[in-house]
C-alpha cells in the first residue's frame, strides 16, 4: 500500500521512451525502388488495374496492383494522386480501394496459392 501513498519513497518507474520499447511504428515512405517495381510489374502483366489504398496507422498511401488472373502486388507511393496519375499514365483504370473494395479475383488468387502451398 506505501506506493499508493503520497510522499511514499517506492514510486513506478517512468514510461519507456525508447521506440522499441513502446510498440510505436516508423512509417517507411516510397522511394524509387518501389516506383520502379511498379513499371516493371505493369509492362509485364495484362488486364491491370490500380486500387489505391489510403494512409493507415501502420502504413503510408499504397498501390494495390491486381492483374486479370489476380496475381497482385502492392507498393508504397507518395500519395493518392501520384497513384491515380501514374495509373492514368500507364492506362491502366484506378479506384479507390476504401470505397470499392479489392477484387475478388485477387481473393481467388491468394485460395489456390494457399492450395498449391505457396503462400
Amino acid at each position: 500500500m506505501d506506493r499508493f501513498r503520497r510522499g511514499s519513497k517506492a514510486r513506478m518507474s517512468a514510461p519507456a521512451r525508447d521506440a522499441s520499447r513502446t510498440g510505436s511504428t516508423r512509417v517507411r515512405a516510397s522511394d524509387s525502388m518501389d516506383t520502379g517495381h511498379l513499371f516493371t510489374w505493369v509492362t509485364e502483366r495484362r488486364g491491370v488495374e490500380g486500387f489505391v489504398e489510403p494512409r493507415t496507422a501502420v502504413s503510408d498511401v499504397t498501390l494495390l496492383l491486381v492483374a486479370h488472373d489476380g496475381e497482385w502486388t502492392r507498393r508504397r507511393v507518395p500519395s493518392a494522386k501520384w497513384a491515380h496519375d501514374f495509373c492514368n499514365k500507364q492506362h491502366i483504370p484506378s479506384y479507390d480501394a476504401a470505397v470499392v473494395g479489392i477484387p475478388q479475383r485477387m481473393r481467388d488468387y491468394n485460395r489456390r496459392k494457399k492450395l498449391q502451398g505457396e503462400a
